[in-house]
């Protein structure tokens, strides 16, 4: 792999990462698991939010946030689950994805909870109503389904949310001097005859009238 003419002191073997980071334990290794058993259906059943990882064929990575109600993703079988794919931008980046490389990443998250779970496997696009209706919200059903084979599961331990403190209202940032969307869609975009204000407005009403 070409690295980075920037950096001096790269790692290029894992004969040498592991020389830094050590091996992990015999818990670690034994907690993955090939397939859903009831703790990972009770833990999908409360989780109303996951996050994707792709890539396309050449290896360009995509990661992509997926959200509702918990429980939104359906577990079919103890090696098939599905994810509903609500209105979104159009880009498709995920799901072009998947069509190129159907190797995917998920992380599901319970809000609270510092563990999370992963799962990786194979994944495919349905469009079979019989399965979408059973996901419709507001009488919409889902515009597809991406079907993930699961291949590993494993619960990922809470050190990133305890360091972060994500979870604790006390460690968050005033409202006030949060990034704005808007402004950085502005910047970003540059489309003519534009504003922050225009653009505010088109999102408000993505939210409000087109999340299903």
């Amino acid at each position: 792999m070409e690295q980075n003419n920037k950096f001096k002191n790269t790692i290029e073997t894992e004969e040498e990462l592991r020389s830094i980071i050590g091996f992990p334990s015999e818990l670690v290794i034994r907690k993955m698991i090939t397939d859903l058993d009831h703790h990972c259906y009770d833990f999908i059943s409360m989780s109303p939010f996951l996050v994707i990882s792709t890539s396309d064929n050449l290896g360009f990575c995509d990661v992509s946030p997926r959200g509702d109600m918990p429980g939104f993703v359906h577990v079919l079988d103890n090696k098939h689950l599905i994810i509903p794919e609500r209105p979104g931008n159009k880009r498709i980046d995920s799901m072009r994805n998947i069509l190129l490389n159907p190797k995917v990443g998920l992380l599901f998250f319970i809000p609270g909870l510092g563990e999370t779970l992963r799962v990786n496997g194979k994944a495919c696009l349905v469009k079979d109503d019989e399965l979408l209706e059973k996901m419709a919200v507001k009488g919409q059903k889902p515009i597809v389904g991406i079907v993930v084979e699961v291949e590993e599961c494993f619960i990922h331990c809470a050190k990133a949310f305890k360091r972060s403190k994500l979870w604790e209202p006390s460690s968050w940032a005033n409202k006030e001097t949060l990034p704005t969307a808007a402004k950085i869609l502005f910047e970003h975009a540059k489309i003519p005859n534009s504003s922050v204000d225009v653009i505010a407005e088109r999102l408000q009403e993505s939210y409000t009238k087109r999340l299903y």
